[in-house]
């Protein structure tokens, strides 16, 4: 009977064996841990609190931010500087939308007391884009923390490069807190800015897409245009220039009310300049910029046209939707949804620019860039950065010789950038 009771128990332990081998799963593989990239970013505001605090100690502190301010614990910088025992922290600057994120795109914010710690906030957006003497004389140091989003007319980078122009006049130490570029930081795409068309979005000639962290490009524009502020970046540990924001250990923060994900932020630098025309850029719906379309558009046909382009890494699907403010409010409206299906492949400027020409040639009565100004420059204009690529596609010019026309100077960017890259 032992024998038999001793047998059967090697038995079920046998069977027991096979089992977890041919599931392949045990305690230990169920437990897998993350690749090591993912848990190790450590952000700029964290590195300042915990180990270069001395940059503002004695110091009273002006804060430029936004609800993407916020440590690794989604905990505000406003909070953890204005609670710190050695920081002073004495006025709050806004951008677009405002330091608690309450405004909607193009909406102006006035001067007002913040409800949580009494300071003061002053807008960046709206009449005065540059921190006055005024807003400053109680500062003996201006701190940048905003999440950007790795496009040129995110107006967030035009807000920085303002302060520190006005850091440097009146004579105060200009820090930025980095943080990743949610696209990623090796690719550069579309054409450098004309310095004719310089405006709030685009200020100097970088590509569409620049492929810089806030800190990095903050380091570009003072030394190659000469802003000359008096500079430190707090540089963020861990993080790698292939890497997606998917990559790493951050919580997505919406940058601004139609900035919902990270799948918006890659499809931005195209999809952007529909704002510069009578189509849709999918404002007022829950998939901003990755829907577009307008009343008089077949999606199907529009779909079909386009992804017969083989353009990488993204396919076409019709939609309508009806968007709830913006353009076509109320309407029912028809068009595509992108999907991108190979984020290294993918290149957002130039998947932009095909989406309007072929818009444009499909119905040329009823297409419309938006209105030129006084000097007959239109707001697509500004946002793709020149004059001359709304007349290439009046013109019927294809979107491959565009892009021979600004490779050259995307490639002189990539080389001068080089030097001010702070992350491998």
């Amino acid at each position: 009977m032992k024998k038999w009771i001793l047998s059967l128990g090697i038995l079920l332990l046998i069977l027991s064996t096979v089992a977890v081998s041919a599931s392949g799963h045990s305690e230990k593989s169920v437990s897998r841990k993350p690749p090591h990239h993912h848990r190790d970013i450590q952000l700029g505001i964290d590195r300042l609190l915990n180990e270069k605090k001395d940059l503002l100690k004695g110091k009273r502190v002006g804060l430029i931010t936004n609800p993407t301010g916020v440590n690794q614990k989604l905990e505000s910088d406003v909070d953890l500087l204005f609670h710190d025992p050695d920081i002073k922290l004495v006025a709050l600057y806004g951008p677009e939308h405002g330091v608690r994120g309450s405004a909607q795109a193009g909406e102006q914010v006035d001067k007002y007391i913040d409800e949580e710690t009494g300071l003061p906030v002053y807008s960046l957006y709206g009449d005065t884009k540059k921190p006055t003497p005024e807003m400053l004389k109680n500062v003996d140091a201006l701190v940048f923390d905003i999440q950007d989003v790795g496009t040129r007319y995110y107006t967030y980078i035009s807000t920085m490069a303002y302060a520190m122009q006005a850091a440097h006049e009146n004579h105060i130490p200009f820090i930025v807190l980095d943080r990743p570029n949610p696209i990623g930081g090796t690719h550069v795409e579309g054409p450098v800015l004309d310095p004719k068309y310089a405006s709030f979005v685009g200020l100097y000639p970088i590509p569409i897409r620049h492929g810089m962290t806030v800190g990095e490009l903050a380091g570009y524009l003072n030394k190659e245009y000469h802003i000359n502020a008096d500079l430190t970046v707090v540089k963020m540990k861990g993080w790698k220039r292939e890497m997606s924001y998917s990559d790493t250990n951050l919580s997505w923060v919406m940058p601004s009310p139609n900035m919902p994900a990270e799948d918006t932020a890659l499809v931005y630098p195209g999809t952007g300049l529909l704002e510069g025309t009578n189509i849709s850029e999918g404002r007022g719906t829950t998939r901003p910029f990755e829907l577009m379309g307008a009343p008089f558009i077949n999606g199907l046909k529009l779909a079909q046209h386009l992804n017969d382009l083989h353009l990488p890494g993204v396919i076409f699907r019709d939609a309508s939707f009806t968007p709830t403010f913006s353009k076509y409010s109320g309407q029912l409206v028809h068009g595509v949804q992108i999907h991108v299906i190979d984020k290294q492949t993918y290149e957002p400027v130039i998947t932009g620019l095909s989406i309007i020409k072929t818009i444009h040639d499909m119905y040329p009565d009823k297409f419309q860039f938006s209105a030129e100004d006084k000097n007959g420059i239109s707001q697509f204009d500004r946002l793709v950065g020149n004059g001359w690529i709304r007349k290439d596609i009046n013109a019927g010019v294809s979107i491959q010789s565009m892009e021979k026309k600004w490779q050259p100077a995307s490639k002189q960017f990539e080389k001068k950038r080089k030097k001010y890259l702070l992350y491998k």
